[in-house]
C-alpha cells in the first residue's frame, strides 16, 4: 500500500477504535484510549523506529491490540481481538500479509500468557502495551480501587504484581526507556 493509503487506513482505525472506547458498554471508560491505547502507540513508533522493525504493522497493532476487551472481551481479548482486527483490516483493504503480522502481533502482546512473540514487531507491541502501565500509573489506580474494588492491601499487592509482571515482559531496548518509571512506582508501592 501506498503511504498516503496506510494513513487513510490509520486515520480509520483510529476512529474505530477511539469510538469503542466512547461506548457505554466499554467497562474501561474513554479514558482507555488517551491513557492506554495512544501510549502504546506511541512506545510502539519509538521501539519500532529504534529497532528497525516495521512501522505501519507496528502501529495498527498498537491501535487494534486491546480492541477485544474494549469491546467486552478482557479475559480473552488477545483472542477475540484478533478477529475484530481482521474484519475492520479486510474492510478497508489492507493488504493480507500484512493483517496476518497484526493479527500475531495482537496475539501475542498479552503478558500473563505464555504465548510465543514471532517478529519484532510482536515483542515491540508487548513491551508498549507494558511500557503504557508504567506511563500512566493514576489510571492503573483507578482501575484497581475503583472499577476492582480492592481494598488496599490487596490493590497494592495487584499493582506490584501486575507492574513486576509488565517489566519481565519487556524488551531490553525498552526497559532502557522506563527504568526511571519504573525505580520510581517500586518506591511508591513499597
Amino acid at each position: 500500500m501506498k503511504d498516503y493509503s496506510h494513513k487513510e487506513v490509520v486515520k480509520k482505525v483510529e476512529k474505530t477504535v477511539e469510538a469503542a472506547c466512547k461506548k457505554q458498554s466499554n467497562i474501561y471508560g474513554y479514558d482507555a484510549w488517551k491513557h492506554h491505547i495512544l501510549p502504546v502507540v506511541k512506545y510502539s513508533k519509538m521501539l519500532a523506529k529504534k529497532l528497525g522493525a516495521d512501522e505501519k504493522v507496528v502501529e495498527l497493532a498498537a491501535l487494534l491490540h486491546d480492541y477485544g476487551a474494549i469491546n467486552g472481551d478482557p479475559d480473552e481479548h488477545h483472542i477475540s481481538g484478533v478477529r475484530e482486527a481482521e474484519k475492520i483490516l479486510k474492510k478497508l483493504n489492507y493488504p493480507q500479509g500484512k493483517i496476518e503480522e497484526i493479527k500475531h502481533c495482537i496475539y501475542a502482546h498479552r503478558g500473563s500468557r505464555p504465548i510465543k512473540r514471532e517478529t519484532i514487531e510482536a515483542e515491540i507491541i508487548a513491551s508498549a502495551d507494558a511500557m503504557a502501565h508504567f506511563e500512566d500509573i493514576p489510571s492503573l489506580f483507578y482501575l484497581v480501587f475503583t472499577k476492582h474494588k480492592l481494598d488496599i492491601e490487596e490493590g497494592v499487592e495487584s499493582l506490584r504484581s501486575k507492574l513486576e509482571r509488565d517489566w519481565k515482559k519487556l524488551m531490553p531496548q525498552a526497559r532502557e526507556m522506563i527504568e526511571a518509571k519504573y525505580e520510581t512506582i517500586k518506591r511508591v508501592l513499597k
